[in-house]
């Protein structure tokens, strides 16, 4: 007779807590869709998610633990569970849709915790809710975002952003810089680590040899040293070169206002973008409530939402937890085996 299934216990952060993330966050701790999937394990404060409940009727009812408790008996827990963080000095004093450093400090404090417990074994993956870059910089953290963070704790020598949605999927050789600063981010390892990572991905989840599209920087991709200082002669096509030598199907650079067309995403498996706007536009537009953030080259499985804390609609009951299940979802898929985290 087979023993029970063990299910993976998956970190999901709350992000700001003056956000979306705490209703997010309700939604998924009480939704019965995910008892055969995971386990969710909520970094956050206890005391702000009872506000949210209270205000919008949501029920919370998932068992609350202490850092103290969660250090003596992480592994034995197997229900919908809070992890109180405690981060925040004073609960009542935060206001939903305000911009503030103590909730930026409070999301980043959840960030922290929850990829120690990755690191440690005592969760299988994290799904990380919005936060706001905004207030993470009034409260002295200097990451622009969630990939830079998990990059520099977990120690990944290489690591990159995709978006991915049954539409499309893109990844990223850079995230979040201004345009003035794309070009100096750009090299021919780094274009190339990114397709070693996406082509990665591709096999280990579709279980084929991946198809890759790979966006040139300019418009028209470059047209032959027409525009720009030849980024795509330099910098792009060497790395689909060197890609190509390495057995890899790599089409590129492809002018970008002609890589999503429907043609092209139907033989496709993933399109290798050298900005932000590049990729998150059309998957945006395609598929907004549906896509899934994951970071790529981690020592451990880390999926987030696709969108903002949406400020204008905190704690009023309007936001749409679909992301984050999608994100829960592949989180779970993503785990190695379903007892990794024991």
């Amino acid at each position: 007779m087979n023993a029970p299934r063990t299910l993976p216990r998956l970190a999901v952060t709350m992000g700001d807590p003056a956000g979306i993330g705490p209703e997010i966050c309700l939604r998924v701790l009480g939704d019965p869709r995910f008892s055969a999937l995971c386990v969710p394990v909520v970094f956050g404060d206890a005391s702000i998610l009872t506000r949210v409940s209270r205000r919008l009727g949501l029920a919370f009812s998932a068992q609350v633990v202490s850092p103290d408790e969660w250090a003596r008996g992480a592994r034995g827990v197997n229900s919908p569970t809070v992890l109180d963080v405690h981060a925040l000095d004073d609960p009542d004093a935060v206001r939903p849709g305000e911009v503030n450093a103590a909730t930026g400090a409070a999301a980043y404090a959840y960030i922290e915790r929850a990829i120690d417990a990755a690191v440690r074994g005592d969760v299988a993956a994290v799904a990380t809710g919005p936060i706001h870059k905004e207030a993470l910089r009034a409260a002295g953290v200097t990451y622009p975002g969630h990939t830079e963070i998990f990059t520099e704790r977990t120690g990944a020598r290489r690591a990159c952003m995709m978006l991915t949605c049954p539409q499309l999927t893109c990844s990223f050789a850079t995230v979040h810089v201004g345009y003035g600063q794309v070009v100096a981010l750009l090299s021919v390892p780094r274009v190339l680590d990114v397709i070693e990572l996406t082509a990665d991905f591709i096999r280990r989840v579709r279980s084929h040899e991946p198809r890759l599209v790979v966006c040139g920087l300019n418009p028209h991709a470059g047209e032959h040293g027409l525009f720009g200082n030849r980024e795509e002669e330099r910098l792009i096509a060497p790395a689909v070169d060197a890609a190509r030598r390495n057995g890899l199907a790599v089409d590129g650079p492809v002018p970008p206002d002609t890589a999503f067309l429907p043609a092209r995403r139907e033989t496709t498996d993933a399109f290798v973008c050298m900005y932000h706007d590049q990729g998150h536009i059309p998957l945006k537009m395609l598929a907004f409530d549906e896509a899934v953030n994951i970071t790529l080259g981690l020592p451990i499985v880390r999926t987030s939402v696709d969108h903002g804390t949406a400020l204008d609609i905190a704690w009023q009951g309007k936001a749409n937890p679909r992301s984050m299940f999608e994100a829960i979802r592949v989180a779970a898929a993503l785990v190695p085996t379903a007892g990794s985290s024991e």
